[in-house]
């Protein structure tokens, strides 16, 4: 039997995210890349241009439908957290304390306020696997040609990006057990 993910804004067929994909009903699937963000206005005018130029080259040659999908995604600094004060308890030198104190404090600063890392995706939909995933390298390789990294999408970007779209940000719990 297909899970339906239930949205109070639209249905969407989903049977199921697997293998990088989500499979719908009608067995098309529904997958992409994930590209890496890179801050272009570091670069040299020259470089930006550059990367502009050959990003429009990229999509130019595409000759499918696909969309682009900016998502924001929360940051877990936990973890960085712990270390922090797992190194403060540690050290006994009252300046590395000072300044351990204070990248605690700039890491608390950036958990109170909700930061989140914005992801960049590429998907398009296709029943056919080969053609998906001869179309999945040509996108890792023509991006990469224009100097950005991309891989393929995941199951969890995929769940984040249905969260995030249909669900208002409320997390999907099909496929869990509750208890």
């Amino acid at each position: 039997m297909a899970k339906q993910v239930k949205s109070k804004y639209t249905d969407i067929p989903v049977k199921d995210i697997r293998n990088g994909m989500i499979v719908l009903d009608n067995k098309e699937m529904v997958t992409g890349v994930k590209i890496v963000p890179r801050n272009l206005f570091i670069l040299d005018p020259a470089t930006q241009n550059a990367v502009i130029n050959n990003l429009k080259v990229v999509y130019n040659v595409i000759d499918y439908e696909f969309w682009i999908i900016a998502a924001d995604r929360p940051v877990d600094i936990n973890v960085y957290l712990s270390e922090l004060q797992v190194l403060y308890n540690s050290t006994t030198d009252t300046i590395r304390r000072k300044m351990i104190l204070e990248d605690i404090d700039k890491a608390n600063m950036f958990m109170n306020n909700n930061v989140v890392d914005t992801e960049y995706y590429l998907l398009f939909k296709d029943k056919d696997l080969d053609r998906i995933q001869k179309r999945i390298r040509n996108l890792v390789s023509n991006l990469a040609s224009a100097g950005l990294t991309s891989y393929q999408t995941s199951n969890e970007d995929l769940r984040m990006i249905l969260d995030n779209f249909l669900n208002g940000g409320q997390t999907t719990t099909f496929g869990t057990v509750m208890a």
